[in-house]
């Protein structure tokens, strides 16, 4: 298969790139509506379950099951995705379906202020959600290498997965608040301001993507998909990535949808305090942002993708002792707040890191897809679990066996190359080393939570 020359945006712009990637105005408006599109994402991974609660009375296992379609297009579409993004623009990609998630929460904005929402409505709603997220998620990892410079995309890369990894952290404190200050309709209303605003971001920029080259004969969506598969099982470090956020977002879906109902239902915290317990991980991503620049280089990336990984899960098997609405509960939720989002960001940009590094241009949007798709795909299947365990178990037991669970993922990397990563990073798969030193920027200082979950988040989930 073609491989895309290694410089980005220039061939097809006539304008020179700024000498700064932040006076670059494209890269700006780039920026700004990945920002606000990932807000919106995951603002809406709250507010639609916090609907059906508040608004539907919705049981354990509604909640499970509310939670395990909107993620189940993760499943069924991030390689039809990654195969689609590989060939066409991803301005085109990004533009359409924001605009697509924001006729789909105004409509269940409108649908809950008229009482005309059903659980089978808003199970369907949110299906739709995911399934722009999906392509909206695949194509913005792809779009940065076709619009700016190789040896810009470091920085480009830390700024992208910087902002993502704290909207997948905040997006969920928003929403929270967002439904205690004003209600779960207009909450969802708000959330489809951010699609808008991204709309009309990313539909500004206005220098031209290099394309991947195309084949005089193109092979069939399997075929492609059957490339981006391959390439990512047959890297030893990508297989590990896939495996390890398999366990992660399985564990942490399930987690989540616990906390969701343990919160408010067995420590009786009210939705501001809630919101304040998810948005602690806000401060803590952005000091993990702030040290994945410097760490990995200093200490390597093995060393500090174990730590970070074994702290930030491990922190959440404290909650389940949390008794009450007492000063000592709050301030206990907040501090795990912060740690997991400081150890969720370490993470997600180390694995960011490694996953760019040895993936070549035209596989960018299939590698991304498929390691999304071994991961956040068996994001279904844990939230069903989450809401079973409530339900069987209780939200205490629930928890704590969620939470262990968590830990699967630093175990998987600790058995593997990657925990044994030094200061460097590997040259592109192909490439000899030696060539790959000369050729590629230096990604040992780019600065990825859950991601994993809460976000494609923690091990690109």
């Amino acid at each position: 298969m073609p491989v895309p020359s290694a410089s980005s945006a220039e061939p097809h712009s006539r304008r020179p790139a700024p000498s700064s990637l932040w006076r670059d105005a494209d890269f700006r408006r780039l920026w700004v509506g990945q920002t606000a599109s990932q807000l919106g994402e995951h603002a809406s991974l709250v507010v639609l379950p916090l609907l059906a609660v508040l608004t539907l009375d919705a049981s354990a296992g509604q909640l499970g099951v509310l939670r395990a379609v909107g993620q189940a297009p993760i499943l069924l579409l991030s390689l039809f995705a990654g195969a689609w993004v590989d060939r066409w623009r991803t301005r085109t990609t990004m533009v359409l379906t924001d605009v697509g998630r924001a006729l789909t929460l105004g409509a269940v904005a409108a649908a809950g202020l008229f009482g005309l929402l059903g659980m089978p409505g808003l199970l369907a709603f949110a299906f739709a959600v995911g399934a722009l997220s999906v392509f909206f998620d695949v194509a913005y990892q792809a779009s940065l290498v076709r619009l700016v410079a190789r040896d810009r995309l470091v920085r480009g890369n830390s700024a992208l997965e910087g902002s993502r990894s704290a909207a997948q952290i905040g997006g969920p404190a928003l929403g929270g608040a967002l439904v205690s200050l004003l209600s779960a309709p207009i909450a969802a209303a708000s959330g489809a301001l951010f699609f808008a605003l991204s709309f009309l971001s990313i539909r500004r920029i206005r220098r031209a993507e290099t394309m991947p080259e195309r084949p005089d004969e193109p092979p069939r969506v399997w075929g492609r998909i059957h490339e981006g598969v391959r390439f990512v099982a047959g890297d030893s470090l990508l297989r590990v990535v896939c495996l390890a956020s398999a366990a992660f977002q399985f564990s942490f879906a399930a987690l989540m949808t616990v906390y969701l109902l343990f919160l408010p239902r067995e420590l009786h915290l009210p939705g501001t305090v809630v919101g304040l317990a998810l948005a602690a991980a806000g401060p803590g991503a952005l000091l993990g942002s702030l040290l994945a620049a410097r760490l990995p280089s200093r200490f390597g990336y093995g060393r500090v993708l174990m730590c970070a990984a074994a702290l930030g899960d491990g922190v959440f098997l404290c909650v389940p002792a949390l008794r009450g609405t007492s000063a000592v509960t709050v301030t206990a939720l907040l501090t795990v707040g912060f740690v997991f989002g400081l150890g969720g960001q370490l993470v997600n940009v180390t694995v960011m890191a490694v996953r760019q590094a040895v993936t070549p241009d035209g596989l960018q949007g299939r590698a991304a897809a498929t390691i999304t798709f071994c991961g956040m795909g068996l994001t279904p299947l844990g939230s069903l679990a989450g809401g079973f365990l409530a339900g069987e178990w209780g939200l205490r037991t629930g928890l704590l066996v969620t939470a262990a669970g968590m830990l699967l993922s630093p175990v998987v990397m600790a058995l593997s190359r990657l925990a044994r990563m030094g200061r460097e990073l590997p040259a592109p798969h192909g490439t000899p080393p030696t060539a790959g030193r000369a050729g590629s920027p230096d990604l040992t200082r780019e600065p990825d939570l859950p991601g994993s979950s809460q976000t494609c988040g923690r091990l690109e989930g």
